[in-house]
């Protein structure tokens, strides 16, 4: 069995609303020292031995639904759980 988290964000280039309104609220509350906030999702997908090739199928679920390609970014970690 596979264990694999994919991390989205926007694109650099894509404005991130709900990031600057977090990094606004932060420093009306006094984290002055925070940057830059950028908001994203975070997904975990469980697959079975079966998968094939565990890396191409996940690249293929994440351009093919997962990810809208346009405007956001991702990468994955691939971890094998030993039941």
């Amino acid at each position: 069995m596979y264990k694999v988290k994919v991390f989205v964000t926007l694109k650099e280039s894509v404005i991130d609303p709900e990031g600057s309104a977090a990094h606004g609220t932060l420093k009306e509350l006094n984290y002055t020292e925070v940057e830059k906030i950028r908001v994203g999702k975070y997904i975990e997908l469980t697959l079975n031995k079966e998968a094939g090739n565990v890396e191409a199928r996940v690249k293929e679920m994440c351009e093919g639904l997962l990810v809208n390609t346009e405007v956001e970014e991702y990468r994955f970690e691939i971890e094998e759980v030993v039941s």
